[in-house]
């Protein structure tokens, strides 16, 4: 999926001789996290508006500039790279940058995040199933194999949690039909966290704002 088109170049880049006063009016005119500062042209990191309440906002970026945090994506980054980003960092707002490390604009994690709604994953009707199983036991070709043994295909999935050697695994079936199915994770020892339709579990996933900082295995 090609997310390029969703490149905002209408949002500023700041330099490393600004004053910090010209950051933080930024800042309050939105509600984005991070912005990107460049140094003679050339990205020199980004500047989180959680920081500013530490600093004299009378000083320049130029005084501060080893807070700077070092994250960006590149314009060939594919959208799953660049959704671990977005949540590897805490971040809204993602600059882009080309080879010779120029800011050609940023991503907003709204708009990759509609793009994946818009995914089959999504717009398929289906099934959903949330599973969990040991982190070295589980097998997405295993899965889709038990998927398949019951003729459902398997729409797509990703891993939506780990924790204590526990992986949780958010799949969707070309069915809702699940019964059959949810005894055949079973009898391979998959925990089911949660079997339904997928009208509901949908609407929840969209409104859970953790949701949006895990990221997404295919």
């Amino acid at each position: 999926m090609d997310i390029q088109n969703n490149i905002l170049t209408t949002i500023p880049v700041f330099k490393v001789g600004d004053a910090l006063k010209e950051v933080v009016d930024f800042f309050k005119e939105g509600d984005y996290s991070h912005i990107a500062v460049v140094e003679n042209g050339l990205f020199l990191g980004v500047l989180a508006e959680n920081d500013l309440e530490s600093f004299d906002v009378s000083k320049k970026i130029e005084d501060i500039r080893y807070h700077l945090e070092k994250f960006f994506v590149l314009r060939d980054f594919s959208w799953l790279d660049v959704l671990e980003v977005f949540s590897k960092n805490d971040a809204n707002l993602m600059p882009i940058l080309d080879q010779e490390s120029m800011v050609v604009g940023y991503y907003d994690l709204k708009d990759v995040v509609d793009r994946f709604m818009d995914t089959p994953f999504f717009t398929e009707p289906g099934g959903v199933l949330v599973l969990a199983k040991g982190v070295n036991d589980y097998s997405f070709s295993e899965i889709a194999q038990i998927a398949e043994s019951n003729n459902a295909k398997l729409i797509g999935g990703f891993i939506s949690d780990i924790r204590n050697d526990v992986i949780e695994i958010t799949i969707k079936i070309g069915t809702t039909n699940l019964n059959e199915i949810i005894q055949s994770f079973r009898r391979y020892n998959y925990t089911i966290i949660f079997g339904n339709d997928d009208d509901q579990f949908m609407e929840e996933l969209k409104q859970r704002s953790d949701y949006l900082d895990k990221y997404l295995n295919v």
